[in-house]
C-alpha cells in the first residue's frame, strides 16, 4: 500500500527525533490518508515529540491567500498554541529568531512537478539557513503528481535566477520534493545536514490518481490534478496580460482575454494537431486578478491523453499563437513579480529571455522549442544520481 514520507515518519521514524526540538514547514495539503493535518499528528502526545513552531510557504500555512505577492502574517495556532511563522512576508528565509526555536526542521510540502513553483525554493532557502545555523532538515517525501519520469522545457539560465527558479533545471523536472532536496544539497552544493524520509510503494510513472489518495490543493489555483497537468505550460501566461484562469473555477485550464476570439484561436490551435490535447473555445469572466469582471474569450485546454500531452510545448504554442493573432491586444506583464522589481516576469518564469525575444521578433515556437530540448539529456544524467524510486 502506498505511503507518503509522513506516513512512514509517523509509524516508526519519528522515534529517532524525540530528543530534538522540531519545527515543521507545512501547509493545508500536509495531511495523511485520513486528511489529518501534520500539525495535529505530530503534536499528539503519544508520539512524544517536542514540536516548537510551524513555518508556512506562499499562500499561507492555511492556503487562504489567493494571489501572487499576497503576504501572510505570523500568528499563534489556536489549537496547538504554537507560533506560526510566514516565509512569504517580510522574509522568505528563516532568520536567527526562527532558527533558535528548533534543532531540526521537518518539511512536509506537496510539490506540483514544475520548476516554476515557490515551495521548492522555500525548502532550498531553509536548507541554506540550516547549513549556516547548524540545524538539520528532514524532508517527508511526497509524490510528483504529474509523474517522476517525464522532463520537458528549457533549462533555467543563471542570470534569470529568482524565487520562481533558483537552479538550472528544466520546467518539468520529473522528481519528487525529496529527490529535489538531495539534488539541491549535493549537486548544487547547499551542503546542509539533510535526511529524506522516503515514500513506500510509489511508482515513478504514475500520476496522482495512482496513489489512490484524494487531491488536496497545495495552493488555491491548482484545485484539481488536471490543473497541475497543464500547469507547466499555462504558468507562462502569468508573464502576460492574458488571463491564466485565476478568478475562475478552472485556473490554468482556461486561457483568455477580452481581445481574443475563441473560435478563431481554438481552430488555429487544433490545426497544429498537438498530441493528447484539444482546445475548446470558451468565454469566462474572472472574479479577481486579470480582467476582473470582464468577459474573456479564450480556450479550455482539454487533456485527452496525459502520456502524449506535452504541457510546456502546448503552452509555448498557445502563447505564440495568441501573440501572432492579436498583436494589438497582447502584451507582456511588467514588474513587479515574485519580489522582483526590474526584470520582466516572463523572463523569470521562462528562465530565459529567449522566449520573449523570439515572440517579439516572430511569434513562431519551432526554434525555441528545438533549442530547449538539447540540454535535457545533460540534466537527465545529473538527475539519475538522486532518484530514490528506481530509474526514470
Amino acid at each position: 500500500m502506498f505511503e507518503t514520507g509522513l506516513d512512514v515518519f509517523l509509524k516508526k521514524e519519528h522515534r529517532r527525533f524525540r530528543k530534538m526540538r522540531l519545527g515543521v514547514l507545512c501547509n493545508q495539503a500536509s495531511v495523511d490518508g485520513q486528511f489529518r493535518h501534520v500539525s495535529h499528528l505530530l503534536t499528539d502526545k503519544k508520539l512524544r515529540l517536542n514540536i516548537t513552531c510551524f513555518l508556512g510557504p506562499q499562500h499561507g500555512i492555511r492556503g487562504e491567500k489567493q494571489d501572487n505577492m499576497v503576504e501572510s502574517q505570523d500568528f499563534i495556532d489556536p489549537l496547538t498554541r504554537l507560533p506560526v511563522f510566514s516565509l512569504y512576508s517580510h522574509t522568505r528565509v528563516p532568520g536567527d529568531e526562527i532558527l533558535s526555536r528548533f534543532d531540526a526542521l521537518v518539511v512536509d510540502l506537496q510539490d506540483v512537478g514544475t520548476r516554476i513553483y515557490t515551495f521548492i525554493y522555500t525548502l532550498a532557502n531553509c536548507m541554506r539557513a540550516a547549513k549556516a545555523g547548524g540545524k538539520k532538515i528532514i524532508v517527508l517525501d511526497r509524490p510528483n503528481p504529474i509523474n517522476g519520469v517525464d522532463t520537458e522545457g528549457n533549462i533555467l539560465e543563471e542570470e534569470f535566477t529568482s524565487f520562481v527558479g533558483q537552479f538550472p533545471m528544466p520546467v518539468r523536472h520529473g522528481m519528487t520534493i525529496g529527490e529535489l532536496a538531495l539534488l539541491f544539497n549535493e549537486h548544487f552544493e547547499i551542503g546542509c545536514d539533510l535526511e529524506v524520509i522516503k515514500m513506500r510503494q510509489w511508482k515513478r510513472a504514475g500520476y496522482w490518481e495512482d496513489t489512490k489518495r484524494a487531491w488536496v490543493p497545495p495552493s488555491p489555483n491548482v484545485p484539481t490534478v488536471n490543473s497541475v497537468v497543464v500547469f507547466p505550460g499555462s504558468v507562462l501566461f502569468e508573464g502576460t496580460n492574458v488571463s491564466e484562469g485565476r478568478g475562475t473555477t478552472t485556473p490554468f485550464e482556461w486561457i483568455g482575454a477580452p481581445f481574443i476570439k475563441p473560435d478563431e484561436l481554438a481552430a488555429a490551435m487544433n490545426k497544429l494537431k498537438l498530441k493528447g490535447v484539444y482546445f475548446r473555445p470558451v468565454y469566462f469572466q474572472p472574479t479577481y486578478q486579470k480582467w476582473k469582471d470582464e468577459v474573456c474569450g479564450g480556450v479550455f485546454i482539454h487533456v485527452l491523453d496525459r502520456q502524449k500531452f506535452r504541457p510546456f510545448e502546448a503552452g509555448v504554442h498557445l502563447l505564440c499563437k495568441i501573440a501572432k493573432l492579436y498583436p494589438k491586444g497582447f502584451h507582456w506583464k511588467y514588474p513587479p513579480y515574485e519580489y522582483e522589481y526590474e526584470r520582466m516576469p516572463i523572463d523569470l518564469i521562462a528562465g530565459t529571455s529567449n522566449l520573449r525575444e523570439t515572440i517579439d521578433l516572430k511569434p513562431h515556437p519551432t526554434s525555441f522549442l528545438t533549442e530547449s530540448r538539447k540540454p535535457l539529456s545533460d540534466f537527465m544524467k545529473i538527475r539519475k544520481d538522486y532518484l530514490l524510486y528506481g530509474k526514470a
